[in-house]
């Protein structure tokens, strides 16, 4: 029977997950059915969502025997909005562990980008026993670059168009977040800003958030050595959200793990580069 790609509508679910003395509405995709689990984490732009994100990698993976669940983190997709205070990084780990607990899943691999990769490693710091291997995408760790200022032009894009969401300043942020442009097509400037517009209440809450804690992602540099996980770091030599120093730091960090520079790449090397990261993650999780 030849593979049938998967399709959002149909594994799309929702749990309950406790956080703080309130019940959160969490959205995941739960993809295949493979005795062992990925566990993909997305970025904080506005409009984006675990599938959204990961479009053009959840197949492969199933293809190669892996269940895929796909997080929308509080404040993003279909999952409740959420004014956070503290660690986002440490509050979506804590909604990780909902999840996996509630789908009664012992252990994941996690593959997380940008925001996602800061959650991977709170996760992993905090609950090290649930963790198979690790895969870093534009992120992990907090901090100041040594060669760029902070914030970052990206990030100064980003923040600007959750206050203004507008179709102009979609596209001045998307226009750097990735290395060649012309693959941006209008249809996915309009799908981004169709999730965007849908749910203000997740733009409302990232900017109050920032207000009540400018530093939502804490620098986890000094604690790196504690990951005992096999570790993959991937970044674009052109990133210019979050400068390719803060992927070095975790390569100095973290013992044993190893970094993949693409060329010609932007903060989205799973989409820029998706054959070659697909395949570059196959072979990572399937070492022993």
């Amino acid at each position: 029977m030849s593979y049938q790609p998967q399709i959002e509508s149909d594994t799309s679910r929702f749990l309950n997950i406790e956080e703080g003395g309130q019940t959160l509405r969490i959205h995941v995709n739960d993809c295949g059915h493979g005795d062992e689990t990925v566990v993909m984490l997305h970025g904080s732009g506005p409009g984006a969502t675990g599938w959204a994100n990961f479009s053009r990698n959840i197949d492969p993976l199933v293809a190669a025997g892996y269940r895929v669940i796909l997080v929308d983190c509080p404040g993003w997709g279909k999952s409740d909005t959420f004014v956070n205070t503290g660690s986002r990084s440490d509050l979506n780990a804590r909604i990780l562990k909902g999840v996996i607990d509630e789908l009664d899943i012992a252990r994941v691999h996690l593959l997380g980008n940008s925001m996602g990769g800061h959650s991977a490693v709170a996760f992993t710091l905090t609950w090290p026993e649930r963790v198979g291997k690790l895969v870093l995408m534009g992120g992990g760790t907090g901090g100041m670059s040594l060669f760029t200022p902070m914030p970052t032009e990206g990030i100064k894009l980003l923040n600007a168009l959750y206050r203004e969401p507008t179709i102009e300043n979609l596209k001045r942020m998307m226009n750097i977040f990735v290395f060649d442009a012309r693959d941006l097509t209008d249809a996915l400037f309009e799908a981004r800003l169709k999730n965007m517009l849908a749910r203000k209440d997740h733009l409302e809450s990232f900017v109050k958030s920032l207000e009540a804690n400018p530093k939502q992602f804490p620098d986890f540099s000094p604690r790196l050595g504690e990951i005992k996980a096999q570790t993959l770091i991937v970044w674009g030599r052109n990133d210019r959200f979050v400068p390719m120093d803060a992927g070095l730091r975790l390569l100095a960090g973290i013992n044993g793990s190893e970094l993949h520079i693409y060329r010609d790449c932007g903060h989205w090397a799973q989409w820029e580069h998706a054959d070659s990261f697909n395949q570059l993650v196959l072979d990572f999780l399937a070492r022993p």
